[in-house]
């Protein structure tokens, strides 16, 4: 054999490269790393199926783009406080009385409205991404499930009429500040128009961009951008000025266009809590903005009860961010919360079943509710207070 033949012989082959190759991608990390986490089967459970919120989650992940469930998932940078909001429910312990209630009452009044349970959708956006059907569908479902109450995102994929058209129940309605005092007005007049009972203006601070969407966006069916696009804010660290303007002085402006209650989302202190008070706010959203603000953030829960305490029940502190069950609404209630708002569970049951899957994981909420209060001897709201919970906040 020749020198040539030699080389020739010991040489890769074609074969032999792919099949090294194949054997590198199967043993890698990063193959791994592609593979849809909730799968571990085909079937998509029916709706009887599900038992608990979680469970509408992979459903939904299953049936929607990629790109659709990162915005309903993501929190900002490295996600701390989207975990942190879930970690901060072990850190509360329920304390049961000797006795169980044979019967609880879960109505209450917030701000003139009488609702079944102390449950509402927070407001979020984009719903038609997960459903044709979007907000309508969404507020549909919440009319049938005991009428509950609906914050409709100010960037909502349907107009506030069609939204309102869909059912008889009740709305509120979520504003971001706007510059001009002509929009701010125009689109506080639109809602209440259409039936908003009350307007939640949104005071804190979003993320630029979130990393997780940048991750996945070779998987995903939407573009997502990797940098700030031209055009857009004109510096380089992502900072946002759009909203940055936010002063205290805006509720002032706009207070003679709301004739319903008005409330401020995104308080996370105390001193901010007091602010609110002083402005002749009607109500507070204790809120990190669902793990979507700045990251390292304090969890909602973490820091209700300072909440409060400071505002000394002048008006009713409601708090979203991290729910997923009834015992979790419990444990707000018990720390002093009037109501609790949640954000990603609707979007989990209308992206895996429209309305049906929304009606259903309010009830399944409801249900859970009903019957931690049972358990703990609390047969009425008024009934809970800090005597129900040991906190061991970290």
């Amino acid at each position: 054999m020749s020198q040539g033949e030699k080389v020739w012989a010991s040489s890769f082959t074609r074969r032999t490269a792919l099949q090294n190759l194949a054997s590198f991608l199967g043993a890698s990390p990063f193959l791994l790393g592609q593979q849809d986490p909730f799968r571990d089967h085909s079937r998509v459970p029916r709706l009887e199926e599900l038992l608990t919120a979680f469970d509408f989650e992979p459903v939904a992940y299953a049936k929607v783009p990629r790109v659709a469930y990162d915005y309903t998932a993501y929190g900002s940078e490295s996600e701390f406080t989207l975990r942190r909001n879930r970690e901060a429910f072990d850190w509360v312990d329920l304390i049961p009385r000797a006795a169980k209630a044979a019967n609880v009452d879960t109505t209450c009044e917030l701000l003139g409205n009488k609702l079944a349970y102390p449950i509402l959708i927070a407001p979020s956006a984009g719903h038609t991404q997960l459903h044709p059907e979007g907000e309508a569908a969404t507020f549909r479902a919440a009319a049938k499930a005991a009428q509950t109450t609906m914050v409709v995102s100010n960037n909502a994929s349907l107009p506030m009429d069609k939204i309102a058209a869909a059912a008889k129940g009740n709305l509120w309605w979520q504003l971001y500040p706007r510059r001009s005092l002509d929009d701010s007005k125009a689109l506080l007049d639109t809602a209440q128009a259409n039936g908003a009972k009350a307007i939640v203006v949104t005071i804190d601070q979003q993320s630029a961009y979130y990393e997780r969407s940048l991750h996945d966006r070779n998987l995903s069916g939407g573009r997502v951008s990797t940098r700030l696009s031209a055009g857009a804010d004109p510096n380089p660290y992502r900072v946002l000025t759009n909203r940055a303007w936010y002063s205290w002085s805006y509720f002032d402006q706009i207070r003679p266009m709301v004739k319903v209650p008005m409330l401020a989302k995104g308080v996370i202190t105390a001193e901010g809590a007091v602010k609110c008070v002083e402005q002749g706010l009607d109500g507070i959203v204790v809120s990190n903005h669902g793990g979507r603000g700045m990251d390292y953030l304090p969890s909602t829960l973490e820091v209700l009860p300072e909440i409060v305490d400071a505002v000394k029940g002048r008006i009713p502190v409601l708090v979203d961010s991290g729910f997923r069950r009834g015992s979790d609404v419990l444990k707000a209630l018990g720390l002093g919360a009037k109501a609790v708002c949640l954000g990603r569970v609707p979007r989990w049951g209308l992206a895996a079943f429209g309305a049906e899957g929304v009606q259903r994981t309010l009830e399944i909420l409801q249900q859970e509710l009903a019957l931690a209060m049972a358990d703990m001897g609390r047969p009425t709201l008024a009934s809970i207070d800090r005597s129900l919970v040991r906190t061991r906040f970290k």
